[in-house]
């Protein structure tokens, strides 16, 4: 076994390393936020109980630690413990003078004087997370040096750089959120108390009912926390889908909810609620080409847009940090309830550097399921789908498939819900299988994480960009089995009601043209079986 002094150790390819000395206090004289005797305390426990490591690895990285000794010792410990290989103050130095780097860690000497203060490891998560957020303010030391060099300089662009504050300020923030785990016993009360509240529903929802009943039926309503993707071609109506939701919900229902518009004015969006409230076609409100009872109608009707809990933002070009800054306010000032985005692909994540597009559509969706999940409400996000379908023959062909989602990897992957909206009539489909697909759209739940998959029909007036509910004949029975999440009442039912459910026309087409009901969704490759 070599023997080691505290000066000693052989340099990596000849090269000369040097101790870095970082400095105490900043050009201002203010000490930098350290703590080194847990430094060292924590170093200590490290090579004393091997154990320990667990505690603090999810929490600690080299730069964590103030001292660059410190900070070489950490990561050396760091990779005998990935190559599962012993910690101690022989292994460590070992590894250390391998590397050429044990001068530059302070010596042999220094590393076994950490360890005689330490009688036990007990006080060593308390000691890491003081550490972290040591670390964590001089990173916002550094930040808000970085930020005030910038504001002064004439060349910056303040909007830019106020995008690029936000989005570093963001990825600061998301490093010091850190969720610890949890016995199972208080979550069980949680999943208990929904339980007994959903059953006290005189609608059996757990979810924001959407005032479609066949979708709240499906889904159970759109569930807290979830990320719900809403995607169709052009023209297919998804804007018009929304609208139409959003007026059950906010003026029916009196439901808060907020809308993000990318592609359309305030003013559009207004007068397409209009259309839809008024029972006006939308040419005419357009050209202000009104008889005298459509004149009349629009004034009796207006008033139940007025007070109505909708808040419209239409900012163009809307990055994912300004959107969460803005959804936090609206659900702490306003306690909205839902959100929707009119459409994913036109967001940005500005401030922060990427490869290509996918991966900036990925950062997008990630970020929107991690903000749904933060404010626990359901977000639903329109988005586009590829030109693919266009060139698929047969009345099957148009129908949209989870393959043809823009950036579809990410944005799969992400949702708990992936959701298409198809109208045959539009692609001069009129009949399938001998039913007339006139003023018919069909909303196909593609993915659904906690629940089932499959069609559901929807009648569409083009001339009030309205959906409403499809009433059928032959409604196909559901599974007698439930997938997890799927939509039941609960166990109070009636036979009345539950032969209700189990007429729900929820269908899904097949290649024989028969119909079968809804059946379980795979998360990971959850294509319906079409």
């Amino acid at each position: 076994m070599p023997t080691f002094s505290q000066n000693s150790g052989r340099q990596k390819k000849g090269a000369q390393r040097k101790v870095v000395e970082v400095p105490q206090t900043d050009a201002f004289g203010n000490k930098q936020p350290q703590q080194l005797d847990f430094e060292q305390a924590v170093l200590g426990a490290l090579l004393i109980e091997q154990e320990s490591y667990e505690q603090v690895s999810n929490l600690l990285t080299p730069e964590s630690f103030y001292d660059h000794r410190h900070q070489v010792i950490y990561k050396a410990i760091q990779s005998l413990q990935i190559n599962q290989r012993p910690v101690d103050v022989v292994t460590v130095p070992q590894y250390l003078e391998s590397q050429g780097e044990l001068e530059e860690a302070g010596g042999v000497v220094y590393i076994a004087q950490l360890t005689q203060n330490v009688i036990t490891s007990a006080h060593i998560e308390y000691q890491a997370q003081i550490i972290h957020q040591k670390y964590q303010a001089r990173k916002l030391i550094t930040f808000a040096s970085k930020v005030m060099g910038d504001a002064f300089d004439p060349t910056k662009d303040v909007a830019d750089l106020m995008q690029e504050t936000e989005a570093e300020l963001f990825t600061i923030s998301q490093q010091t959120q850190r969720t610890s785990y949890t016995q199972i016993d208080p979550i069980i009360g949680q999943a208990m108390d929904k339980l007994h509240e959903t059953m006290a529903r005189t609608d059996g929802l757990s979810g924001l009912a959407t005032g479609f009943e066949k979708l709240d039926k499906a889904t159970n309503g759109w569930q807290p926390s979830d990320l719900v993707i809403i995607a169709a071609r052009p023209a297919m109506g998804k804007t018009a889908f929304i609208l139409s939701m959003m007026k059950k919900m906010a003026v029916d229902m009196r439901i808060p909810v907020a809308m993000f518009s990318l592609e359309m004015a305030n003013i559009q969006l207004v007068n397409r609620l209009i259309v839809n409230v008024c029972d006006i076609p939308g040419e005419k409100l357009k050209s202000g080409q009104l008889s005298d009872p459509e004149l009349a109608q629009l004034d009796a009707r207006i008033n139940q847009l007025m007070g109505a809990p909708i808040y419209v933002d239409d900012t163009a070009a809307l990055n994912i940090f300004e959107l969460r800054t803005k959804a936090r306010r609206l659900v702490r000032e306003h306690g909205v309830k839902m959100i929707l985005i009119d459409y994913l692909q036109l967001m940005n994540a500005s401030g922060m550097q990427f490869g290509s597009r996918q991966e900036e559509v990925s950062t997008i969706s990630r970020n929107l399921k991690g903000l749904a999940k933060e404010l626990n409400i359901p977000i639903i996000a329109l988005s586009q789908l590829n030109r693919g379908l266009e060139n698929r023959e047969g009345n099957d062909g148009k129908r949209p498939q989870l393959s043809d989602l823009r950036e579809s990897g990410a944005i799969e992957q992400d949702a708990d819900m992936v959701c298409f909206i198809h109208r045959p009539e539009y692609y001069k489909i009129y009949q399938i299988d001998g039913e007339d697909m006139t003023g018919k759209a069909e909303f196909i739940i593609a993915k659904h994480r906690n629940g089932a998959t499959g069609i559901i029909k929807f009648k569409f007036k083009h001339q009030y960009a309205r959906f409403e509910d499809y009433e059928d004949n032959g409604p196909a029975p559901l599974p007698t089995e439930q997938h997890p999440g799927s939509a039941t009442k609960s166990s109070k039912l009636t036979g009345e009601e539950a032969a209700s459910i189990a007429g729900m026309a929820l269908r899904m087409p097949e290649s024989n043209s028969s119909e079968t009901p809804f059946g379980p969704s795979d998360p990971v490759d959850s294509k319906p079986p079409f």
